[in-house]
């Protein structure tokens, strides 16, 4: 079996789609002789004749591609496609933690959203936000898009995901939450970067200015890819 054959093999068997994350860890590449085989994987996969992107770091077979944007439901409104962008980037953000050893969080409204073909609920390791703090702080918390907990069950980071919705009101949440030694991060796509930059400096946040980063989809895309590389290697 050719590598192409390999990863449309292991891409099939999961239903016609699959995060580069998940092609590194489950392609067996133990008989590839090339000193690089996650690049090779990463090469294959943008060969157009048998395969389509969906998303950063989510790849699809060409042969199933009218069957897979419908089971998601995209490129059919923008409504639908900011759905899917928000749960997507929520679930690899969920899965990153996981693998990294956090307990994960996200808010009770979301549990029932789906992540591709499970719902976010499966994918976040905790059902409730732990009581870190005050009922009114841990209240403000609940709300974030997504929270890495340590092992003593206090925030290690925050994530907001902003496809459009308003970076300022993120940015306030980070604010009501900032006596916490905890990193914050805002996602969005690249071209909103000037945009956070404009508001992260507004006076309110200046207590938080040097504390909040910008991340965009395609980084966390690659750390997603780049985490299921390292289970591989069993150097996480």
């Amino acid at each position: 079996m050719t590598q192409h054959e390999q990863v449309i093999k292991v891409i099939r068997n999961n239903g016609g789609f699959a995060t580069l994350g998940f092609l590194n860890h489950s392609v067996d590449v133990s008989n590839w002789k090339t000193k690089t085989p996650y690049a090779s994987i990463r090469r294959i996969v943008q060969d157009t004749r048998f395969f389509f992107k969906i998303k950063p770091g989510l790849w699809a077979l060409k042969e199933f591609e009218k069957e897979i944007l419908k089971k998601f439901d995209i490129h059919t409104s923008s409504k639908k496609e900011i759905e899917f962008n928000h749960s997507y980037f929520q679930g690899l953000l969920l899965e990153i933690g996981n693998v990294k050893g956090f307990h994960t969080y996200i808010p009770p409204q979301d549990k029932n959203k789906m992540y591709l073909d499970k719902k976010l609920g499966t994918v976040s390791s905790i059902e409730k936000i732990f009581d870190f703090s005050y009922t009114n702080i841990v209240n403000r918390a609940k709300t974030i898009d997504v929270i890495w907990f340590n092992e003593r069950n206090l925030p290690y980071s925050f994530f907001e995901v902003e496809h459009s919705t308003d970076i300022q009101n993120s940015l306030l949440k980070f604010n009501d939450l900032q006596d916490f030694y905890t990193k914050f991060y805002i996602l969005s796509s690249v071209d909103r970067k000037r945009e956070f930059e404009q508001k992260v400096s507004y006076s309110a946040f200046k207590e938080i200015k040097e504390r909040v980063k910008f991340i965009d989809y395609d980084y966390v895309a690659d750390l997603h890819t780049k985490t299921f590389q390292l289970i591989k290697l069993g150097s996480l």
